[in-house]
């Protein structure tokens, strides 16, 4: 039998369509496609894949299921590990984790397990309707935090009998999930849709409480919590420190995808407005740069350009979305730095410019990247109306001023042990406040293990 070498494409919406408006750009598999992906499957025994999945799918038993058109058996199946496919389906870095381990990407392109993740789960989208819960162990548990990390945790404690209670600052559940990835990539309905589900197995989502400033985590206690799962996220942005980054235009992506995705400010009569620039900057080669600079463009600008220290072969977005923002005109600037950021001419308190330096590369940095060297006289202005930085984040810094009993290391993040404990008793952690920014499946992964950790302690 022979193998298709590559990947089935996926149905995309045609560009004209995309930059002047946030639907989903991925159109999905048709049934007919996924099965022909899931043929492509060699069944490995030795299942590297699943491996490299942080939450241990068993991959090559859904796909089977797809192969025999048993949709329904394919989505039980993921859902023994994970409770978020729709979600992860579309926003997991599927090439750098179950995918790069494929072993028909060996001498081809590997199995589209990602999108067979994903159409499976659209598949099944009223699965949750006939959820079975089980005895109550009558322990509650409060989690912190409503993105991937306390999502996860929150379920896998929820389908063992605890009582849980899911704390969210603002003022919709969902985390990153909802405020931090556009639509376009990630429909605030699919997360809907999976906090749905975990509802139905009694988990309860309180909205704007600030742990640490609505209430403290010794406070949960108190109110009769056993345990406590700090999932809170990196939500600082880092800054560069460079002349001009307090103009007006000037945003972090945090603010400015927050801005979009949860208060609407494409809307003409939002609260929140951002600036409706014509000409745009956006530093960062991340993902959080691609969506940002994707939705800058939606929002009507006529050029967006992506400044990179590093080269292209360096970037760390995932492929697909810098082969989306390439469709969509956005440009490429690379192997730049800003070094200021300019004041408008004709009204200094607002962005006209920004001054960017050339740079090469030279030998690897600790880890194992090629470091930007800037090269001496080699300035440059450019004109642009808003700068958008995404550079990074780092933890949220509240729990950190208002809990002693919790101790941190030097980038900010939660100290845990093996178990995923912090420091104080019967605290636990997980996700972005441990580790800094990272991916949405390794933020689940911390969270299911926190959970599976709880569970034992409180068992004994």
């Amino acid at each position: 039998m022979s193998i298709q070498r590559k990947k089935h494409e996926m149905p995309l919406l045609p560009r004209e369509s995309r930059i002047c408006s946030f639907d989903e750009v991925a159109l999905g598999y048709s049934e007919e496609i996924a099965i022909a992906e899931a043929d492509r499957c060699l069944n490995c025994v030795n299942q590297p894949c699943v491996r490299s999945c942080p939450v241990n799918i068993a991959i090559p038993d859904f796909i089977s299921k797809i192969k025999q058109r048993d949709f329904k058996g394919a989505y039980d199946i993921i859902s023994e590990n994970s409770l978020l496919p729709a979600i992860c389906g579309r926003v997991c870095p599927q090439e750098t984790q179950c995918e790069g381990s494929c072993t028909l990407g060996i001498k081809f392109e590997p199995v589209a397990i990602g999108r067979l993740e994903r159409f499976v789960a659209d598949c099944n989208i009223n699965s949750a309707d006939k959820i079975n819960r089980i005895e109550s162990k009558n322990k509650k548990i409060a989690v912190v935090g409503s993105g991937p990390a306390g999502l996860a945790c929150a379920g896998t404690l929820a389908k063992k009998g605890y009582e849980v209670t899911v704390f969210e600052a603002l003022h919709r559940p969902g985390g990153v999930l909802t405020y931090g990835i556009p639509e376009f990539r990630l429909p605030k309905y699919i997360v809907e849709r999976e906090i749905e589900t975990l509802k139905k197995y009694g988990v309860n989502f309180v909205t704007n409480t600030v742990i640490g400033k609505t209430i403290t985590v010794d406070e949960l206690f108190e109110d009769g919590f056993k345990a406590v799962f700090l999932g809170t996220g990196a939500g600082l942005p880092r800054f560069m420190n460079i002349s001009g980054e307090n103009l007006n235009g000037v945003y972090s992506a945090n603010e400015f995808l927050t801005r979009v995705n949860l208060m609407k400010a494409y809307e003409e009569n939002s609260n929140t407005p951002v600036l409706r620039a014509k000409r745009v900057a956006v530093i960062g080669g991340g993902n959080v740069a691609m969506d940002a600079a994707r939705t800058a463009l939606r929002l009507g600008a006529e050029s967006v350009k992506i400044i990179y220290r590093r080269s292209m072969e360096e970037l760390p977005a995932r492929k697909e979305e810098v082969e989306h923002a390439k469709e969509e005109g956005i440009e490429f600037d690379v192997l730049r730095n800003p070094v200021e950021i300019i004041p408008s001419d004709t009204d200094k308190e607002f962005v006209g410019g920004i001054k960017l330096i050339k740079c090469e590369l030279g030998e690897p940095d600790e880890r194992g990247r090629r470091r930007p060297i800037e090269l001496p006289d080699s300035e440059y202005i450019i004109e642009v109306d808003s700068v958008i930085i995404a550079i990074g984040t780092t933890p949220n810094p509240l729990i950190r001023s208002t809990s002693s009993d919790i101790k941190f290391n030097m980038r900010g993040g939660i100290i845990i042990n093996d178990n995923g404990e912090t420091t104080k008793s019967d605290v636990y952690a997980g996700g972005d406040a441990v580790t800094g920014a990272a991916t949405v499946i390794l933020a689940m992964s911390a969270g299911k293990e926190a959970a599976l950790s709880i569970d034992e302690k409180l068992s004994k």
